[in-house]
């Protein structure tokens, strides 16, 4: 009878140390491993006078198990690593909740801040978008029911939130309304129970993405009117303002702020973009850090980097510089800055996630370094960044890595983290906080299917762990809605 051919069919995977080679049998089992069926090696009987054959057939095979085994046991391990809970929406149910702000203070508080487009439950006056409230006294393993924070008559646009790093109880909150004219501030001190409210500007002309950061009572609000970047300064707690204006020479354009950070020493940091009035497809976006040592009456401002010009997305509905340049910032308790942003290297081309520190004040920063392991090509917006006590950094961002099964030219977005506890010489592994969700037509196991908001939230909370929320959505309009996790 013709012998059989040596070929290795593996039916099911059992780990190296479990296997039972049977002499004169054509099977090798694995012993209690529920739901692992038998590795077949189809072949003759062992005859002596092929018995090294037979002996070398089986070390290779065994090798390859072995390699296949270690294999798994890190990509298990890796995903072990991760001890974040599934993602979880929150906020309203109905209606669209886009682009939320986060914070946690030292007392196992946790804020989001959040536009509630559509109707605002017990609230005739609230006017769409409305801020929102949302809050968990336990650290994130319980919420309250959202409020509208300030009802208004007219929309509200763009919310921060952030707690004083100093008493690390006070709470702050700034947005836009009466038509983005004005820009808000508003400050509790217990706990999120009772605010009290300010104007930081009461403008003429529109203005756009106001950012936020406080130390003690300094408090310090940034915000654009077109190419004009401005920046609110209060030593009052937020009572009263004063409003400089961060770079005299503008050009046409947009100045966006995107991060903003007050280091133990009481300087002020501000990230923010320039983008070109015209020709938008073409011009690239300068990426900046501006600094003031004197309470923000003065401010050096430093060139970061250069991004090539936006990728477009209008088979998203999007606006022009959706996907553009975002620039993040933070400080930690030792005083090292770190920011985090996207930027591309070709116009209309993708972009990716870059981080860099510096320990000299802004007067110098490390050479920027690429921390997604996505495939080049895949693009990168909306990073987040928070750090904490000295060398603690936390990122997360958002990429399109990953398709619809079977149609690879839909992507999928999803948000990754990362953690470093050296001020970012070195990091975790890749961590992916987005998954899946049912009854939402928008989100796949795979992803969701667009970013839904200009940015998204991190904070660390007073026992070390990481809090996360962002948006996810159809599209750039609707529907969409916010989505929570926490862990480590």
């Amino acid at each position: 009878m013709p012998e059989k051919s040596h070929t290795c069919k593996i039916t099911g995977f059992v780990p190296f140390g479990q296997l039972t080679l049977v002499r004169n049998h054509d099977k090798v089992r694995g012993q209690g491993f529920p739901g692992v069926r038998s590795v077949f090696f189809p072949t003759s009987r062992f005859e002596p006078r092929r018995r090294t054959a037979h002996r070398r057939a089986r070390l290779v095979v065994l090798a390859v198990l072995l390699a296949i085994f270690l294999t798994l046991t890190t990509a298990q391990a890796a995903l072990a690593a991760s001890s974040f809970t599934p993602q979880t929406r929150v906020g309203y149910h109905t209606g669209d909740q886009w682009e939320p702000a986060m914070a946690a203070d030292g007392f196992g508080h946790v804020y989001i801040l959040y536009p509630q487009y559509g109707t605002v439950p017990d609230c005739a006056s609230c006017t769409a978008p409305s801020v929102a409230l949302l809050m968990s006294s336990d650290n994130g393993l319980t919420w309250q029911t959202s409020k509208a924070l300030l009802p208004f008559s007219s929309g509200q646009f763009d919310p921060q939130i952030v707690v004083d790093p100093v008493d690390r109880q006070t709470v702050y909150a700034s947005w836009l309304q009466n038509d983005k004219r004005d820009v808000i501030v508003a400050r509790s001190l217990n706990f999120g129970r009772n605010w009290t409210f300010s104007w930081a500007e009461r403008g003429r002309e529109d203005a756009d993405k106001p950012v936020l950061t406080v130390r003690g009572t300094d408090v310090y609000v940034g915000f654009n009117h077109d190419e004009k970047f401005f920046v609110s300064a209060s030593h009052d707690a937020g009572q009263t303002f004063s409003t400089v204006q961060v770079n005299a020479n503008a050009g046409p354009g947009s100045s966006l702020a995107g991060g903003a950070t007050v280091d133990p020493l009481g300087n002020i940091y501000f990230g923010w973009t320039a983008y070109a009035r015209h020709e938008m497809s073409t011009n690239p976006v300068s990426i900046f850090v501006s600094r003031s040592s004197d309470g923000g009456r003065n401010w050096n401002t430093s060139l970061l980097d250069v991004s090539s010009a936006p990728p477009e997305c209008a088979a998203q509905n999007c606006e022009t510089g959706f996907l553009g340049a975002q620039i993040a910032l933070a400080s930690d308790a030792s005083g090292a800055l770190y920011a985090l942003w996207n930027a591309g290297a070709a116009n209309g081309g993708p972009e990716r996630i870059y981080f860099s520190s510096s320990t000299t004040e802004g007067a110098s920063w490390s050479e920027r370094a690429n921390l997604s392991d996505a495939a080049r090509g895949v693009e990168h917006a909306f990073p987040a960044l928070v750090a904490g006590t000295s060398g603690d950094v936390r990122i997360a961002w958002m990429d399109a890595r990953t398709s619809e099964p079977g149609r690879r030219n839909r992507l999928l977005w999803n948000t990754f983290y990362r953690s470093s506890t050296n001020g970012g010489a070195t990091w975790s592994t890749e961590t992916r906080l987005s998954g899946a969700a049912e009854d939402y037509d928008y989100i796949l196991p795979e992803g969701f299917r667009f970013p839904f908001g200009d940015y998204f939230g991190l904070a660390i909370d007073n026992e070390g762990a990481t809090h996360a929320v962002w948006g996810e959505g159809r599209d750039y309009k609707s529907p969409g809605s916010i989505w929570y996790t926490h862990g480590r």
